[in-house]
């Protein structure tokens, strides 16, 4: 599989991974991927775009209707492109938002970004969490996912 991630850096503050550890993120991400979701010829492409409060709370404003910022929005992508690549969609991480959390709950930042960039990415495939059920399987997921990258469990406190 020919993968590309594409890692946009619109606020580098309080603290930002590398586009190396996005990359590792993703791509243990979508290890997990449906059975044909990812496309095995051509290339599949993912975008990360590390955002700002004001970012952050606008695109939450205008397509989730609050009027906040908020740590994470995924958003699926048009699938084929005319080029033949497959765009699975855009992963928007709000950076202080993200600072604020792992301070709060007490995690260690990178484990924090390692989680929240996991669980937007595994939106892209399909996962949801609206409902228990759904919850509790993407949970799961993303507990695995991350031991697999030697991260702790997230919702342990």
């Amino acid at each position: 599989m020919k993968l590309r991630i594409e890692t946009r850096y619109a606020a580098r503050k309080p603290w930002v991974p590398t586009t190396r550890q996005v990359r590792t993120w993703v791509k243990a991400a979508l290890a997990q991927a449906p059975r044909g979701m990812i496309r095995r010829n051509g290339s599949t492409v993912v975008s990360v775009h590390i955002v700002g409060v004001r970012a952050s709370r606008t695109l939450n404003a205008r397509y989730r209707g609050k009027d906040k910022s908020t740590n994470v929005l995924s958003f699926c992508g048009p699938g084929a492109l005319p080029d033949g690549e497959w765009h699975l969609g855009d992963v928007i991480i709000c950076a202080p938002v993200m600072a604020r959390e792992a301070r709060d709950q007490r995690k260690p930042l990178t484990a924090h970004w390692a989680h929240i960039t996991v669980h937007g990415t595994l939106h892209l495939l399909g996962f949801d969490h609206q409902k228990q059920r759904e919850a509790r399987r993407m949970e799961a997921l993303e507990v695995r996912v991350l031991g697999k990258l030697g991260i702790g469990d997230p919702y342990l406190t």
